[in-house]
Formats: structure tokens, C-alpha cells, sequence
């Protein structure tokens, strides 16, 4: 389990309510939260957070940036070293916002541990 209690933004703010087009949820209990991430190609996700570290399984990938809650870039996948890997951990992320700046859409699946 992960210790978020000192988690400064409000649960508003988690992806599946600030960003409803873009996150869905698919199932949730005590332990465990599943979202699907979708960025169409073009689009640009409002700001919101993920509270609970995850595990992001890509199911279409597509390159993006990551931006803070201020729009400076965090992460650009045209620039960092490619990964083996369609799974990668991560652990909580403060505010932020997605681009799609590639051709294609972009499917990804969480797998938050609470």
C-alpha cells in the first residue's frame, strides 16, 4: 500500500475526475484503482494528478510530452532512451497535463496500487 496521506491536492484533481475524457474508470476497491488512459492524437489532457503510485501498461503507444501544471515540459518521448518494456512503474504525480504530439492515439492502462 502507498502513504499519500500528505498529499497536498485535492482528490478533484485525480485524472478520472479532472480529466474525464481522457481517463476512465474500470475498477476500483480498497487495494487497487484501474484506469484507461486515452489521448487522441492532437489533444492535450487538463491538468490533474494520479495520487497512487501504478503500474502504466501501453497498449498503443504514441509519442507525448508531460507537462507541469505550469506548462513546462516534464518528460518529451522523442527525447528519452526507448524502453524494451510496454510496462513501466511510477510513483505518484503532483499536477500535470498530457500532449499527444504524435500521429496516432494513445492507449494506456493504469494499475494503481492504493
Amino acid at each position: 500500500m502507498s502513504d499519500t496521506t500528505n498529499w497536498p491536492w485535492p482528490d478533484e484533481m485525480e485524472g478520472h475526475i479532472a480529466a474525464p475524457r481522457h481517463h476512465q474508470l474500470i475498477f476500483e476497491n480498497e487495494k487497487v484503482r484501474v484506469i484507461r488512459t486515452w489521448i487522441p492524437a492532437g489533444e492535450r489532457t487538463p491538468v490533474h494528478t494520479h495520487r497512487n503510485p501504478a503500474v502504466y501498461m501501453t497498449i498503443k503507444a504514441g509519442d507525448f510530452i508531460r507537462m507541469d501544471a505550469e506548462g513546462n515540459v516534464t518528460f518529451d518521448t522523442r527525447t528519452a532512451p526507448k524502453s524494451e518494456s510496454p510496462a513501466a512503474w511510477m510513483g505518484p504525480i503532483p499536477p500535470h497535463m498530457v500532449e499527444n504530439v504524435g500521429n496516432d492515439e494513445i492507449l494506456v492502462i493504469n494499475f494503481e496500487v492504493k
